[in-house]
């Protein structure tokens, strides 16, 4: 699959995961692919905890649930109704969790590059997830990005260190399809913008602005 393939087809998956856990040699690929992600000053801020025990999925997945019924309720009416179909994790599904976590620290107090902008670091990691996602959907593996949850809570499930903060949790397994559509497009919550949208010419242009 090149890389054009698969940043067009990639998905965030929830609810195609088989149920079959991803083999330890395709994991140990896709994590070596983000472990290869640029990052400033070379710092490598990023490290990943597999979570696998069914216990700590369940509490996961419950936790996020809560979230999730916090969010259903902010919601004015009909936009509470387009939300209501919509899966938002693949926690047990996938029987396995990745947690992204970003360390500040790493690479000491004069990281080359970020003199000016600090969050160049929180990038890096972010560009990791990145790598991470295209290289499992080029193996067929499905991900999951999932983004209902306390930080506090997480921090605690996985024993994180001060100054150590987690990013994501990945949902990754094998999948039975990729859906053609985005759930999110395909439930009627958001539209894809159109590339011409997000161009501009030499100034920031107020008028395509939307919300």
């Amino acid at each position: 699959m090149s890389v054009y393939e698969a940043i067009r087809t990639r998905r965030d998956v929830r609810a195609e995961f088989t149920g079959e856990p991803i083999d330890e040699t395709t994991l140990w690929r896709i994590l070596g692919a983000a472990h290869c992600a640029p990052s400033v000053g070379n710092s490598q801020p990023w490290d990943f905890v597999i979570i696998r025990n069914r216990a700590t999925l369940r509490t996961f997945a419950a936790h996020v649930a809560e979230r999730r019924r916090d969010f259903a309720r902010s919601l004015p009416a009909d936009r509470a109704r387009t939300f209501a179909p919509i899966k938002i994790e693949g926690i047990e599904e996938s029987g396995t969790g990745i947690v992204v976590v970003h360390d500040d620290a790493r690479g000491g107090s004069q990281v080359l590059g970020r003199a000016t902008v600090p969050e160049t670091g929180l990038y890096s990691t972010i560009l990791a997830i990145q790598n991470l996602w295209l290289a499992a959907t080029a193996e067929r593996v499905g991900v999951g990005w999932v983004s209902f949850y306390d930080e506090a809570f997480l921090t605690d499930l996985t024993d994180l260190p001060p100054g150590v903060r987690p990013v994501a949790w990945l949902c990754i397994g094998p999948v039975a399809e990729f859906q053609q559509v985005p759930d999110l497009e395909r439930f009627g919550w958001r539209d894809r913008r159109p590339l011409d949208a997000a161009v501009h010419a030499e100034r920031y242009t107020p008028a395509s602005r939307e919300q």
